[in-house]
């Protein structure tokens, strides 16, 4: 049945949806709770463009489908049907008949929530009447822009984070209650949600998506993550989702020939084909599938209050040839290998995203050569604001995890990315991907004796948080988890039982809280006059020194990376006065050996490293050091 009039449905909408402009298109798309002519009842819709017939079924017609067929709208591809007398809760999904006559039973890609697993059915769910008390914070976010503002991001698996038993994970309302004070009490300015979009899997950590618009059901409710938003709002804490637009799991209810035909991903299966996590691509080129994503980026931030998305997989997106075989290779236009239509997207989705929310933060999780992925897009960049430093991470992890007997050969591996580092607007990761597969936690990637190890991750902690660059750390690695992480279990808690354990997360707190107290530490991140060395080409020692600049104010910052203990060291100083002890990674309460640390040092008149004024001081082995000068002490 083709209907050239749609059923309570703007014709504009779906023009704009098959456009590739609608960004809103969740208002009309999927099923909402309508009253047409007098009636209350469900309007479902759904775009199945190549479909013979389309049905809905639920519960309310013993899941067969005959009586329910949904109406064709014009040329639109798009089905729909009003069904009265149903409401919130009904399960459902859409009978397609394909052009072959298959019959084929999918969810639906804009459901608002779903079964949880092994459940498939899609649940028809009202998103509104939720009362935000969040206004001070966003106007608080359009007060202070992200760039000359701190931002320590806590990086969180919500269903490892902490459980109740195996499977009986805390609701969206129970992590509210634990993980937000315990966010904020650690310094934290952000959380990092891992996907919560609905999936099948519970090892594919939420990003192998069948319901995109639906947050997990794992947790509760749709309404309780809103209060979950709410909350950190209300707590100072800005909370970021991890948002995979990149490619879809291939289960049967999902996406993948989602109407007997590869709509929402391409025709090729070259191209289509993500080998290395077995998914499929989302095909950028048609321009549904470009407002069914960026309506979804939309989506969050309309009724979840998202702070901002961290887009996954990027460098993916845009490689045709990436994890994949030379046989499996596709290539643009052009000759070459680079996505144009993903790109076309990308930079789309920022303009759109920054039009209706200036002050959200759009972060790439690019580990490419890309240029310009944080320029406007006027600009010719990509458009997003942050973009993840991967090859800070990667040098700076193999470079610790190196006998300090060997640093001093690999000396270039702390101090090559200084060179880029102002090239791009940064974000420093210590990611769940650096801490799983093998890999180890980052304690056990330090070498050494136990005490070594602690006394290394303190060390390499205080160099990710003066380096320039915003920082992202995984949950449980605040207080020095030995073991990877285990995302079917929860954190090791226990372990702050153990002193070493306890005084790392000791030291992280202070850590983080300094940070977040010192301007110079992010208020000019992004400009390359935010830092200087003091002595870069100490390889032979193992030392650095550097001096990071706010606005008014600056930090001195020294690191040890050897097993020497330098009794008398000297390093230049910019001003004359006294240098004030901010934090000292080897002090007892951080699990070191000194009781108590030097409370700070008197510059004096002698010329070192270019400056007129220089310190000397105690410079133990493994140990990082960061001084400010202090005006209410005088020589």
């Amino acid at each position: 049945m083709v209907q050239t009039a749609p059923i309570g449905l703007s014709m504009k909408d779906l023009y704009l949806f098959n456009e590739g402009s609608s960004y809103h298109s969740y208002r009309f798309m999927g099923a909402h709770r309508v009253l047409l002519d007098g009636k209350k009842g469900v309007r479902f819709t759904v775009w199945a463009p190549n479909a013979a017939e389309v049905r809905v079924i639920g519960k309310f017609n013993k899941w067969i489908g005959n009586r329910h067929a949904m109406a064709r709208i014009g040329t639109t591809g798009v089905y729909s049907l009003f069904v009265p007398g149903i409401g919130e809760g009904e399960l459902y999904k859409y009978e397609i008949v394909t052009i072959e006559g298959k019959i084929i039973r999918k969810a639906d890609p804009y459901a608002f929530f779903a079964e949880r697993r092994p459940g498939t059915a899609s649940i028809v769910s009202d998103l509104d009447g939720y009362k935000w008390d969040d206004e001070k914070w966003q106007e608080r976010k359009r007060e202070l822009p992200p760039y000359t503002n701190p931002l320590l991001i806590y990086e969180v698996h919500a269903g490892s984070w902490k459980i109740k038993g195996k499977e009986d994970y805390y609701t969206y309302e129970e992590l509210a209650d634990d993980l937000i004070p315990y966010t904020a009490e650690m310094g934290y300015t952000h959380i990092e949600l891992m996907p919560l979009s609905e999936h099948p899997l519970d090892q594919s950590w939420g990003y192998q998506i069948t319901g995109f618009y639906a947050a997990t059901s794992r947790y509760g409710y749709p309404k309780q993550l809103m209060r979950f938003v709410d909350k950190c709002h209300q707590h100072g804490l800005g909370v970021i989702l991890d948002w995979v637009p990149g490619h879809f799991c291939k289960d049967d209810h999902g996406l993948r020939l989602f109407d007997g035909t590869p709509i929402f991903e391409g025709a090729d299966p070259n191209r289509a084909e993500k080998p290395l996590w077995g998914t499929l691509a989302f095909d950028f080129e048609k321009k549904e599938v470009v407002s069914f994503l960026i309506s979804n980026a939309i989506y969050w931030m309309d009724l979840f209050h998202i702070d901002g998305l961290r887009v996954d997989a990027v460098a993916s997106m845009i490689n045709l040839h990436m994890d994949k075989p030379p046989e499996m290779h596709t290539y643009n236009y052009l000759g070459g290998p680079d996505n144009l239509d993903a790109l076309r997207f990308l930079k789309k989705l920022n303009e759109t995203v920054f039009h209706y929310y200036p002050d959200t933060l759009m972060l790439a999780e690019d580990s490419s050569a890309w240029p310009a992925v944080t320029s406007p897009t006027y600009k010719g960049g990509l458009g997003f604001n942050f973009k993840w430093n991967m090859g800070w991470m990667n040098d700076m992890l193999r470079y610790m995890a190196l006998d300090p007997a060997e640093r001093s050969h690999h000396h270039h591996l702390i101090t090559f990315s200084l060179l880029y580092a102002f090239s791009e607007n940064y974000v420093l990761p210590l990611s769940h991907d650096e801490v799983v597969h093998g890999k180890r936690s980052l304690l056990n990637k330090m070498p050494g004796s136990y005490e070594e190890k602690f006394a290394q991750l303190r060390l390499f902690y205080g160099y990710w948080i003066t380096h320039p660059g915003k920082k992202l750390l995984f949950m449980g690695s605040e207080w020095g988890q030995f073991d990877e992480w285990k995302d079917a279990d929860m954190l090791d808690w226990m372990l702050l039982e153990y002193d070493m354990h306890r005084s790392m997360h000791h030291y992280v707190k202070a850590l983080n809280h300094i940070y977040t107290d010192q301007p110079s530490l992010w208020e000019r991140d992004s400009q390359a006059d935010c830092f200087e060395w003091i002595d870069v080409h100490n390889a032979a020692q193992s030392v650095i020194s550097f001096i990071r600049r706010g606005n008014t104010d600056f930090s001195v910052v020294i690191a040890n990376f050897s097993r020497n203990d330098y009794k008398q060291f000297r390093i230049g100083v910019p001003e004359p006065g006294f240098y004030s002890s901010l934090i000292n990674s080897n002090e007892k309460p951080f699990g070191g050996t000194v009781t108590q640390a030097q409370q700070g040092y008197t510059s004096e008149n002698v010329a070192w490293h270019g400056h007129n004024q220089s310190i000397t001081l105690h410079l133990p082995p493994l140990t990082f050091q960061i001084f400010s000068l202090d005006p209410g002490n005088t020589i």
